[in-house]
């Protein structure tokens, strides 16, 4: 590549676009893979972010290869011999067992920077096996469950620590000490990169985790919709990811379509103050149909299985939202029979608090605030008197209402969520909401 043909690419930002698009794409694959090959998660993680760093350093000058997947493959396999061989005599036994160092670490032929003869060589269920056992181990029940998340998108997602918290508004250095804590953790406990016996349940805290990283990013905490908007399109991505995994699981499925309805909500559910807009208020318009008719397809291929789970009930309610093409049109008493089917099987308080407002809204307020009163365990939850002074509004009980709203600022986690209760608390009082 010429200078001046390097230096359009530079300035047009090709190359840090293709090296973050390979990085997503594919650092958690080759990560799982040389894991897999050296048996020492540490020494993957480094050399594929070594190889990263090299295509920033090189590309501009020698042009993005015609295949980076092949590329990033044959460049993190030599950094993660190097790192091997610099570690000398703690590391022989793994040295030992990779003496054809310059193979592919799949079986393949050795490659030139381009990486065109190994990409051929590539044996995709070998690596979707390799990056399933990669997605256990980050979320490996022995692990704290931040630490789980932060391995998740460091090591399958490929963000980098300042990304993480960038999404979570934490320091790169509590991410990174996170990180490597975890790693420790794995590697003193010997926890292995392996399939378990029962992978059902593993996949159930996988699930988990990817949840708590959308929702970290649906709630929007601290008002910073943009960083949060990327978190929730990178739960979306791992969980398509894990559905190519496990491809005959419904939950994973139901997950998905349950991330999308969400999704697809974004841009009504603030207004350009960036304070919060009640669902029946939102702009219907703002929606993304296109995302909602994703979402419906994936809800479509999970329920013929027959394998109901608390994430495909919760996409069917996110369904009855999304699909209604007005706040009236909604099917509270459906929703309402799935929340309480929904709670039947978790137990959870925080789905009986919704069981009990969609109750409200299907059958009349009192019954709503009757279901409300006989729930426990959500003490210092701000949500429960918060929708107590919803449904006694609706009851026509205002300065109770206003009591209730009382209650819920005082335990209101955020900014957002306080300005939107000061104007739900105002709309009863007749005051003007506090400047």
């Amino acid at each position: 590549m010429t200078e001046s043909a390097a230096s359009a690419v530079t300035a047009t930002g090709a190359v840090p676009a293709a090296v973050t698009a390979l990085a997503r794409g594919e650092g958690g694959r080759m990560v799982a893979v040389l894991a897999r090959r050296f048996g020492d998660l540490d020494v993957a993680d480094e050399a594929v972010q070594d190889a990263l760093i090299e295509a920033l350093r090189t590309w501009p000058t020698d042009g993005i290869p015609a295949n980076p997947t092949g590329w990033l493959r044959t460049v993190a396999t030599r950094k993660a011999i190097d790192r091997i061989r610099r570690a000398g005599a703690a590391h022989r036994r793994t040295l030992a067992v990779a003496r054809d160092l310059m193979p592919d670490p799949l079986g393949g032929s050795p490659a030139g920077p381009d990486g065109s003869e190994q990409e051929l060589m590539i044996d995709e269920s070998t690596i979707r096996d390799q990056q399933l056992r990669l997605v256990l181990l980050c979320c490996h029940p022995a692990l704290h469950p931040e630490a789980q998340i932060a391995l998740t998108l460091r090591l399958v997602g490929g963000l980098t620590t300042a990304e993480i918290g960038a999404g979570f508004l934490q320091p790169e250095a509590t991410i990174a000490q996170r990180i490597v804590r975890a790693k420790r953790k794995i590697r003193d406990a010997r926890i292995p990169l392996s399939l378990p016996t029962d992978l059902t349940e593993r996949l159930g805290v996988v699930l988990t985790v990817l949840y708590l990283v959308f929702n970290e990013g649906y709630l929007s905490r601290g008002g910073s919709t943009g960083a949060r908007s990327s978190l929730m399109d990178e739960a979306i991505r791992l969980t398509d990811v894990l559905i190519s995994l496990v491809p005959d699981e419904p939950e994973i499925r139901g997950l998905l379509a349950l991330e999308l309805f969400h999704r697809a909500r974004t841009a009504g559910r603030f207004d350009p103050a960036g304070d919060l807009v009640l669902l029946d208020d939102q702009d219907r318009s703002t929606w993304d149909l296109a995302m909602i008719i994703r979402a419906n397809r994936a809800l479509a291929s999970a329920l013929p299985q027959r394998r109901p789970g608390p994430f495909q009930l919760q996409a069917l309610i996110a369904a009855a939202h999304a699909n209604a093409r007005t706040a009236t049109d909604t099917d509270w008493p459906a929703i309402a029979g799935l929340y309480g089917q929904l709670h039947a099987m978790t137990g959870s308080p925080v789905v009986a608090l919704n069981h009990a407002v969609a109750v409200g809204m299907a059958d009349g307020p009192d019954a709503g605030l009757r279901l409300l009163d006989r729930i426990d365990g959500l003490a210092g939850y701000h949500l429960l008197p918060a929708a107590r002074a919803e449904l006694l509004m609706r009851a026509g009980r205002p300065v109770e209402a206003v009591a209730e709203f009382d209650v819920a600022l005082r335990v209101a986690p955020g900014e957002v969520e306080r300005r939107h209760l000061e104007r739900r608390r105002a709309s009863v009082s007749g005051r003007s909401c506090p400047g």
